[in-house]
C-alpha cells in the first residue's frame, strides 16, 4: 500500500521484543455501515478532518502459515517486515527468530508504530521500527550495511486501515475523502477528485483500477465538484454506470476506490522501487516473499522473480551460450500460493491474495527494472 506518499519520513525507534498485535489482511468487501457522524464543510477540510480514531484490535493475517513455511525463519536470523501494519506476519516470524534474532519493522502509518510498541513489549526477539515507506527504509538499511536473511512484503492496504472508517479507504462507510496511508502527506483523495483534470482522473481509473468506464466516471466526478465525502464519490460513480452494471458484478465503486487509493499513495511506484532495493540488500541464501491482492501488484512480483530466476538469454539459434548469464534466484513458489477455502471462509478479505517467494543465490548487480547485470544479454 509507493512514493508511498509525499513527505515520507524515516525515523527509528529501537527496542527489544516482538509480539503480535493484530494482522494485515486483504482487501475485500467490508460490511456496509455508516461511520460515526462528522462535520465537513468542504473537500479540503474533509480530508484534513480524518484522524486515527478507530482501529479494530484484531485481524487475521493473510497466508501467514504459508509465508512462514516458505521463508523458513531460523533462530538468530534477521528479518525485515516492510509492511508491518498490525504485526500479523511479524509475530510468527519473530517467534521463530528467537532471542538472538532481529526483526526490523517498517511502515509509514503512525498507527502501525503504535501497534509495534505493543508488539515489542513482550516479544521473543530484538526488534526496531522504521516509520517510512519501504523504499526509503530499504535505502537507509543499505547505507547501514544491513543484510537481512528474509524480507516480507504485504502490499496494499491493511484491514486496520479499511476498518478505520474515518480514513476514507472504504466505499462502504460515510467518511471524509482521505485515503492517505501517511496522514502527514499533502495529497489526498479529495485533492485528486476536486483538483485534478478530468483526463488525468480518467487515466488513474483506467490504469490503476482497470475500470472500463473510466471516462464517464471521471466526467461525472468533475461535473459534481466539489466532493467532500466517500458517499459523494460513490454517488458520482453510480451515476456514471448504467443500471444494468450496478448489480451482480460487485460494488460499482470498488475499482475506482482502489485506483484513487493507489494514486494517493503512489503504491505501484513504491513497489517498482522497493523490489530491486530489497533484492540488493537481501543476504545470499536469503528469502523474499510478497503477498499481493490484485493483478497490478502480482504481475510486478511475478515478473521480478522470474527475471532473476532466468538463466541464459541467448537467441535460440545460437547453439552455445555466449551471454554468460546465470540465474541469481531460485523460485520457492513455482506458482503463486492462494489461501485455502477454510481461510477464505474465516477471512473473506483474503480471497484475492497471492504469495510468491524466491531465494537469492548470488550477489549479481541489478538495475532498476530487476534485470540481472551479471552478463551480456
Amino acid at each position: 500500500m509507493a512514493r508511498r506518499g509525499s513527505g515520507t519520513r524515516l525515523t527509528r525507534t529501537v527496542d527489544t521484543g516482538a509480539r503480535k498485535a493484530g494482522a494485515r489482511s486483504a482487501r475485500a468487501r467490508p460490511a456496509v455501515a455508516p461511520g460515526p457522524p462528522f462535520r465537513a464543510s468542504g473537500a479540503g477540510t474533509a480530508a484534513a478532518a480524518a484522524k486515527l480514531e478507530y482501529v479494530p484490535p484484531d485481524h487475521e493475517p493473510v497466508l501467514a502459515a504459508e509465508l512462514v513455511e516458505v521463508l523458513d525463519p531460523q533462530p538468530g536470523e534477521t528479518f525485515l517486515d516492510c509492511t508491518f501494519g498490525a504485526g500479523g506476519h511479524a509475530r510468527p516470524i519473530a517467534e521463530r527468530l528467537g532471542a538472538e534474532g532481529e526483526l526490523i519493522a517498517v511502515d509509514r502509518d503512525p498507527e502501525a508504530e503504535r501497534r509495534w510498541r505493543e508488539f515489542s513489549a513482550a516479544g521473543p526477539c530484538r526488534t526496531r521500527f522504521l516509520r517510512s515507506d519501504f523504499a526509503p527504509a530499504l535505502e537507509g538499511l543499505r547505507g547501514e550495511g544491513v543484510r537481512p536473511d528474509g524480507i516480507v512484503f504485504d502490499f496494499g492496504m491493511s484491514s486496520m486501515q479499511v476498518d478505520a472508517w474515518e480514513r476514507g479507504f472504504s466505499y462502504a462507510y460515510e467518511a471524509p475523502l482521505d485515503m492517505r496511508m501517511d496522514p502527514d502527506q499533502s495529497l489526498s483523495a479529495a485533492v485528486i477528485v476536486n483538483e485534478w483534470p478530468q483526463e488525468r482522473i480518467a487515466r488513474v481509473l483506467r490504469e490503476f483500477g482497470e475500470e472500463r468506464r473510466a471516462g464517464s466516471m471521471a466526467r461525472e466526478i468533475v461535473r459534481r465538484r466539489p466532493l467532500a465525502t466517500t458517499s459523494d464519490l460513490v454517488a458520482a460513480i453510480k451515476a456514471a454506470v448504467p443500471p444494468a452494471d450496478r448489480f451482480g458484478r460487485g460494488h460499482p465503486a470498488k475499482r475506482a476506490f482502489q485506483a484513487i487509493r493507489i494514486a494517493v499513495n503512489g503504491e505501484l511506484e513504491a513497489i517498482d522501487r522497493a523490489l530491486p532495493l530489497a533484492w540488493t540488500v537481501l543476504a545470499i541464501a536469503g528469502r523474499m516473499g510478497a503477498i499481493s491482492f490484485h493483478s497490478l501488484e502480482d504481475r510486478r512480483v511475478k515478473r521480478f522473480f522470474a527475471e532473476h530466476a532466468r538463466g541464459c538469454v541467448c537467441p535460440p539459434e545460437i547453439p552455445v551460450c555466449v551471454c554468460g548469464r546465470e540465474p541469481d534466484a531460485e523460485l520457492l513458489t513455482k506458482r503463486a500460493l492462494a489461501p485455502t477455502p477454510d481461510e477464505v471462509e474465516r477471512n473473506p478479505r483474503s480471497a484475492s491474495a497471492h504469495l510468491r517467494a524466491a531465494r537469492k543465490l548470488s550477489d549479481q548487480a541489478t538495475n532498476g527494472n530487476g534485470h540481472s547485470g551479471g552478463g551480456q544479454a
